[in-house]
């Protein structure tokens, strides 16, 4: 194919590839998505989508088809421990505690407050060829699967990359001004010399993936559903529908559980390791793939390396509980994908691209950690809870099932024990704020001295705020009878935002010179009673924290630039100041 010239190299076709794929289509940059897999993944693993990729999904069109193939939240809503699939045995198919997780039962109200759309559930083997689909539609002929790049290497201006075609052999020489590295840290972190910091090997994981039919035994309603078994620790395990029906129908299924003892490479051992761990001797079991994979909690030194950007698991990888993982990479690839717009547009230097560590690297950081927490929670206390411990022999075990399930005063008071700590684990499936409360302290924000909401410790109440650095508060608003998010005032399209009150008339001239000398879209929309925009309910004068006459600029990732709590003496001057240094330029 000889040479590609194109502003943007895209290395990886997973979902945070393919997500940056579609966002750099939205926003104009023109790009080439190589991938070395001829196809996109054919194991499930990530299925849960929280409710910040959804909105971020929702402002570039790539909701409706996950909705659609999703399972609805009522089918995933819950977590759910219990003894066994199934048996007749006074402890078999005994439930032991079940919550709300993930926006779902009376978590419901609280999370459709937060934001425009819900959480989803799906599997990344079911939603990367979503991905794909938008980012070829919208990139025609430039997303190349079954490409491996082979070689990359920045020179002055530009990163050079050489790709083979993996079925002919042919080299085909991209050469980009910037190139986002979306491939799990398997190619260009090595050849960048890539440190990446933490804790390699954590523990091992087994995962077995098949299909089955479990509607006479299984209760649906659970994003995972995990077994305590009350005869054996090594039968424990935890299962997962992964579609394409939801709920008792669901013919593929995700068991995490022990192999050791069995041959993981004979499909019969398997296959009759998992008829004994569901407790059914003649299940007809399809096995589909067994991944055994090394648990790491891993950042990267850095998140830019010259003219290359890492995102997604090459910048980060950390353990599944929370389900942080490919939700981080995608709000990643959704970050930087407005910067390089605008820097490849020539409306900001090169330096504002040095925002996107300054803002990333933290979130980066705080969910590996968090992660952390709460797989070290799961694996020591939730056990404990129920009065299982690393000292109990394995002749106790079962002991310890009926002494739970007693119909006594102690039975009664060890359930409510163990009920107050499973409530813990609210920090891990009901970690609202940490999937739509965190902020940027530094980056391409202007700080206001303000300081930030306090946060619940177990990160499971969520504050809105217009704090500069801070995710916009969601508000439904109508324009002329049709109802609005304020999260549908910005996007690729529209550029920045500046929304005033209605005693802001003074603000519209102010962005109107602002976005001429800095040939940025900034609209106006004013909303209030006798605005453009009505505020239903008043939701928006609730959550805005600026008088009437204020105004909240708003980045194009839907992000809180700056604000100001009221009227100006100089708007023009005070919004000019603001957006150049959000575009890390000079001030008129």
């Amino acid at each position: 194919m000889g040479t590609i010239e194109v502003p943007v190299l895209i290395v990886g076709g997973g979902g945070t590839g393919l997500s940056a794929s579609a966002f750099l289509s939205d926003h104009g940059v023109g790009h080439v998505l190589v991938e070395r897999r001829a196809d996109t993944s054919r194991l499930p693993k990530a299925h849960y989508i929280n409710q910040r990729t959804m909105e971020v999904f929702r402002q570039h069109g790539l909701d409706a088809e996950v909705l659609e193939q999703g399972a609805p939240l009522e089918k995933f809503g819950k977590v759910r421990y219990q003894t066994t699939l199934t048996g007749a045995g006074p402890l078999d198919a005994r439930l032991i505690h079940e919550m709300d997780g993930f926006g779902g039962g009376e978590l419901s109200e609280t999370y459709a407050a937060a934001g425009p759309a819900l959480s989803a559930k799906l599997p990344q083997v079911r939603l990367e060829p979503i991905l794909r689909e938008h980012a070829e539609r919208r990139n025609p002929g430039r997303v190349l699967f079954g490409h491996e790049l082979t070689s990359i290497s920045e020179e002055g201006d530009r990163v050079t990359a050489e790709v083979r075609d993996v079925a002919t052999g042919e080299i085909t020489t991209v050469v980009a001004q910037y190139a986002i590295a979306a491939d799990g840290g398997r190619t260009v972190g090595a050849a960048l010399g890539v440190n990446m910091q933490g804790l390699p090997s954590l523990f091992d994981a087994t995962t077995v993936y098949f299909s089955a039919d479990l509607s006479e035994v299984w209760n649906e309603g659970s994003l995972i559903t995990w077994f305590l078994n009350p005869y054996r620790q090594d039968l424990s395990s935890a299962l997962i529908e992964m579609g394409p029906t939801w709920g008792k129908n669901c013919e593929e299924w995700g068991l995490h559980l022990s192999l050791v003892g069995v041959d993981r490479t004979d499909p019969q051992a398997v296959t009759a390791r998992i008829r004994e761990v569901l407790g059914l001797p003649e299940l007809d079991v399809t096995l589909h793939d067994v991944t055994s994979w090394t648990v790491e909690a891993v950042l990267a030194e850095h998140y830019r390396y010259g003219r290359v950007f890492l995102a997604g698991d090459a910048a980060h990888r950390q353990p599944p509980a929370v389900g942080l993982g490919l939700n981080t990479g995608i709000q990643d690839a959704h970050n930087l994908a407005w910067k390089l717009a605008a820097v490849v547009a020539g409306t900001a230097p090169d330096s504002l691209l040095d925002t996107y560590e300054a803002e990333r690297k933290p979130v980066g950081q705080f969910n590996l950690g968090w992660a952390m927490s709460a797989a070290s929670h799961h694996q020591v206390v939730i056990d404990g809870a129920i009065g299982l411990g690393q000292h109990i022999p394995p002749e106790r075990r079962t002991p310890v099932f009926f002494g739970y399930f007693a119909p006594t005063p102690v039975g009664a008071a060890q359930r409510q024990r163990a009920a107050e700590i499973f409530a813990t684990h609210r920090g891990e499936c009901q970690a609202h704020d940490v999937e739509i409360g965190f902020a940027y302290e530094a980056g391409a924000v202007v700080p206001d001295g303000s300081r930030p909401p306090a946060r619940a410790a177990l990160g499971d109440v969520y504050e809105p705020t217009t704090r500069p650095g801070h995710r916009l508060p969601h508000a439904w608003i109508e324009q002329d009878g049709r109802r609005l998010s304020t999260h549908d005032l910005t996007g690729a399209r529209t550029g920045f935002v500046l929304i005033t009150g209605p005693e802001g008339t003074a603000w519209s001239e102010a962005a109107a010179r602002a976005s001429e000398t800095y040939s940025v879209p900034v609209v106006v929309a004013a909303i209030g009673e006798g605005a453009e925009y009505a505020d239903v309910d008043g939701a928006w004068e609730a959550v805005r924290q600026t008088a009437a006459d204020g105004a909240v600029l708003v980045r194009p990732d839907n992000h809180v630039a700056w604000r100001s709590a009221g009227g100006e003496q100089n708007p023009a001057g005070a919004l000019a100041a603001a957006l150049a240094q959000v575009l890390e330029q000079k001030a008129p």
